[in-house]
């Protein structure tokens, strides 16, 4: 059985928003996308999908901390709601630099399928 490769130019600096796929596939329609944004813009949508997700896994972070009372890293006392917020936003950048759970890749992709539309009505 002879099986073949399709060969995309990885136009995306970061492994988190590669275009060799999407759910398994090729991702062809993002490719072609993204031959038409500057790879200023795309720097720029990474760095918000990045910063969204961030966002996002601060506020699921807040929630699954928001119930903890006494021990912890932090005991009870007045500023520990200063100090776990500081925390869970720490969390949150990290985890989404890291790779986060897949949300920035979709705010990405979006971002330059908008872009590229922006682009050709222009």
């Amino acid at each position: 059985m002879q099986t073949s490769t399709i060969n995309i130019p990885r136009l995306a600096t970061s492994s988190a928003f590669s275009v060799e796929s999407r759910n398994g596939r090729p991702d062809f329609e993002l490719a072609a996308a993204l031959q038409k944004v500057s790879p200023k813009q795309q720097a720029r949508a990474q760095k918000t999908a990045t910063d969204f997700e961030a966002m996002f896994l601060n506020s699921m972070f807040s929630q699954m901390t928001s119930g903890l009372k006494g021990e912890g890293p932090f005991g009870d006392t007045p500023g520990t709601g200063v100090w776990r917020s500081m925390l869970t936003e720490q969390y949150s950048k990290n985890f989404a630099k890291a790779g986060g759970v897949g949300v920035a890749t979709e705010v990405y992709r979006t971002l330059i399928m908008q872009q590229a539309k922006t682009i050709r009505t222009a």
